[in-house]
């Protein structure tokens, strides 16, 4: 039978609430995906393929039909985009064995299986252009694609998927896991974190938006590590690795301040009984949390930069949590 997974680390890796609905159908009986309605809301999703194999971002491609041109359709792999509709396009096959939700599914991993580097890293869309280009970690893009594809390879034979397509999913799972390892940052000869970007060519910390600075990254960081820890028989340099991005969160992790919203302003009130806080980005050689507006230029206090930015970018979390956890229960300590 195919397996599909709802991952609680993709999960928490997307912040739209329109992409959840895609996932919350895979949660409907067999009798669903047999009904009128399933075949409606899954006609509106194939609508919105576009001529690569993917889907756009943010939105919900099972609500409606798209009625404009495919060419002008733009896909991408950002916010658990592409990598939901196609779970959903399987779970429907495996109820209905419909040809047109397999040939959607094999064009759609078909895209994600030609778009990875020959490093093995993935850029943010299949057709990349701009900061696009560059080996994705941001919003979970790089490990959503290779948590989608651990999971095609462990799929069962069907013919849904031929032997030879999940032995290139376990590739270019394999080959996505010694990019991560190949782009972890080191400072002063030691293993830290990862970026949210790295150069395609040279792995180098690269920057995207004004206010996205090469660093290392406190958020995307942490679904790196945790999928690394998700590995069953971690080599020696995989381990190596886990252990210095855990002593990282360790060291990163920052006490005594709590983030409050007040007349739709957020603030940082000193606070020694608040749990600990990460930051979004931190400085690579000095491990400082850096802040910053659209005009470009680093602040190391998150209230020097203009309230836009301040209030509409996720500066601080808890990202460092789920390393912890995952940590704790790891067995290659």
């Amino acid at each position: 039978m195919i397996r599909v997974l709802l991952t609680s680390l993709l999960l928490a890796a997307s912040a739209f609430p329109a992409a959840a609905n895609t996932r919350d159908f895979l949660k409907k009986t067999d009798d669903w995906f047999r009904s009128a309605a399933c075949r409606e809301r899954l006609a509106n999703l194939l609508s919105h393929q576009d001529q690569a194999g993917c889907w756009p971002k943010n939105l919900d491609p099972t609500e409606k039909p798209y009625r404009g041109e495919q060419k002008n359709l733009k896909g991408t792999f950002d916010n658990s985009a592409t990598v939901n509709e196609l779970r959903l396009l399987a779970r429907a096959y495996q109820v209905t064995s419909n040809d047109q939700y397999k040939e959607a599914f094999q064009v759609g991993i078909t895209c994600i299986l030609d778009a990875q580097y020959k490093n093995g890293g993935w850029p943010q869309s299949p057709i990349p252009s701009g900061y696009s280009q560059h080996i994705t970690f941001n919003d979970g893009t790089m490990v959503g694609l290779m948590t989608f594809l651990r999971e095609v390879s462990e799929m069962d034979d069907s013919p849904l998927l031929p032997r030879k397509t999940r032995r290139q999913a376990r590739d270019a799972f394999d080959r996505g896991v010694q990019c991560i390892l190949a782009c972890q940052i080191k400072v002063d000869g030691r293993l830290t974190a990862w970026c949210a970007q790295h150069d395609r060519k040279s792995l180098a910390p690269r920057g995207a938006r004004a206010y996205e600075h090469p660093s290392l990254s406190g958020s995307e960081s942490a679904g790196v590590v945790c999928l690394l820890m998700s590995l069953e028989d971690p080599s020696k340099e995989i381990r190596r690795s886990i252990r210095a991005a855990a002593n990282w969160f360790e060291q990163a992790s920052i006490t005594g301040i709590r983030l409050e919203k007040k007349n739709a302003d957020y603030r940082i009130l000193r606070d020694p009984k608040a749990p600990p806080l990460w930051a979004r980005f931190y400085e690579i050689n000095t491990n400082r949390p850096i802040f910053s507006g659209r005009d470009g230029v680093i602040k190391y206090d998150v209230a020097e930069i203009e309230a836009e930015r301040r209030n509409g970018y996720a500066w601080y979390g808890t990202a460092g949590k789920r390393v912890a956890a995952s940590w704790a229960k790891w067995n290659w300590k």
